[in-house]
């Protein structure tokens, strides 16, 4: 068994690291719960980008595409033998969403601007 330090000084320090600890093992256990099925999430397409350009979410979850581009359109879409969605033309300031239903793993393109990519992750 580990005892703390007799000296008052060096137990307040064991007592303050003792408790970080406590406090960063309930952090990790929240964030390794399952989060229920149908969360969402929201990506931005700005400056010709998908921001962030890489999610991993669960099968059931919802991503909202924001094109918060002032005058850019875009396009969005996905083309995969397990899961296709097209957005249709998105003109500044829409919001469209897809909601992932199988796992794998998905590239969402722009049609309007093919260096845009987001690599979706569904598990």
């Amino acid at each position: 068994m580990l005892m703390p330090p007799t000296h008052p000084r060096i137990f307040v320090s064991f007592a303050s690291l003792v408790g970080l600890a406590a406090a960063a093992t309930a952090i990790i256990l929240l964030f390794l719960q399952p989060r229920p099925t149908g969360a969402s999430v929201a990506i931005s397409q700005r400056d010709r980008q998908f921001n962030p350009g890489v999610l991993i979410i669960q099968a059931g979850d919802r991503v909202t595409i924001v094109n918060d581009d002032g005058d850019l359109h875009h396009h969005a879409y996905v083309s995969s033998p397990e899961f296709k969605f097209d957005t249709g033309d998105q003109a500044p300031g829409s919001r469209t969403d897809i909601v992932f239903s199988e796992a794998g793993q998905f590239t969402v393109l722009c049609g309007i601007h093919p260096k845009m990519r987001l690599v979706v992750t569904v598990k």
